[in-house]
């Protein structure tokens, strides 16, 4: 349930929701300059893919606990979502690195 503040009148909480619409779009529109920005002032590396990876992770969570209302939920709420997203990620690194590894040993010639 969203939450409403009931000594506001309708026209003042609409106004005041599209107060905080207009607000989330302009900080997921600054995150997305920097992105932009950094697109085309740093070379391609490792470095400026894990900025982008990062980024984004910032304007996924911001969306969650905004539209999702997440922000105001319980905090072992939060963490059980937030746990076992991030041991799959974890996981799924992992597996790329150990695949990376094991394909390096046993094939040698194609590694560059």
């Amino acid at each position: 349930m969203a939450h409403v503040d009931s000594s506001l009148s309708p026209k003042e909480q609409r106004a005041k929701n599209i107060k905080k619409i207009w607000m989330v779009a302009g900080i997921l529109a600054i995150v997305t300059a920097v992105e932009y920005v950094i697109a085309f002032t740093i070379p391609s590396s490792i470095y400026r893919n894990v900025v982008f990876i990062l980024l984004t992770l910032v304007k996924a969570g911001y969306i969650v606990a905004e539209f999702m209302h997440l922000k105001h939920e319980a905090k072992y709420l939060i963490f059980a979502i937030i746990a076992p997203t991030i041991f799959v990620c974890w996981l799924i690194l992992a597996m790329l690195i150990e695949g990376t590894t094991i394909f390096g040993i046993r094939f040698p010639d194609l590694v560059m």
